[in-house]
């Protein structure tokens, strides 16, 4: 994986984190143990640090950055989506930020939050415990339920299953030319989407 230095400032894994070798780490980042970050993921702690605590996810494409002298926090068992981007803004414990959000600078998502795929949360914006924040600028829209943080909760178990799975067996091969027969698939438990999981 691409890890580079910062003048004298060296990236920090915990030997039980998961980086994707195209994700991209500089400088001032902290990661903590169990953590998943997925392919081309890109943490740059060049202006202020890059906190990932423990069991939290940050998926393909993420990016993490922020100002001078502020620190960009995922807390523990946060769980990023695919795209999302954080800048000097702060993630709570258990919260969800879904794909293609944009948190944005000083902005403090509670924790246990939901903020939906495609929100833009805006500077300086702060939203309490169990917030579903949803839209463009992202507006809290109701509490999140105990059926959706479950929901979330088990998905962000599976990340940090994820993350322990990808170290035993994750590695680069030669693609085949066509399938087995009987080609198996990858075994999960089943975790529907939330719009399934709904009664």
């Amino acid at each position: 994986m691409p890890v580079y230095a910062f003048e004298d400032l060296i990236p920090v894994v915990h030997p039980t984190a998961f980086i994707h070798p195209t994700a991209i780490l500089i400088g001032d980042v902290q990661i903590g143990a169990g953590v998943y970050v997925g392919p081309s993921a890109s943490l740059r702690g060049d202006f202020g640090r890059i906190l990932l605590e423990e069991g939290s996810n940050i998926q393909d494409n993420c990016t993490m950055h922020g100002f001078q002298n502020t620190d960009t926090v995922v807390e523990a068992d946060g769980h990023i989506g695919h795209g999302a981007i954080l800048h000097s803004a702060r993630v709570g414990r258990g919260a969800l930020v879904g794909m293609n959000s944009v948190v944005m600078d000083g902005a403090v998502i509670g924790p246990e939050s939901i903020v939906a795929a495609q929100c833009f949360v805006k500077a300086g914006s702060t939203f309490g415990p169990r917030s579903l924040i949803a839209g463009v600028p992202g507006k809290v829209i109701r509490a999140v339920t105990d059926a959706e943080f479950a929901w979330k909760t088990e998905g962000t178990r599976q990340y940090q299953d994820l993350a322990q799975r990808c170290r035993r067996g994750l590695r680069v091969v030669e693609p085949l030319t066509e399938p087995e027969p009987d080609r198996p698939t990858v075994q999960w438990a089943d975790l529907k989407p939330l719009y399934q999981s709904r009664g």
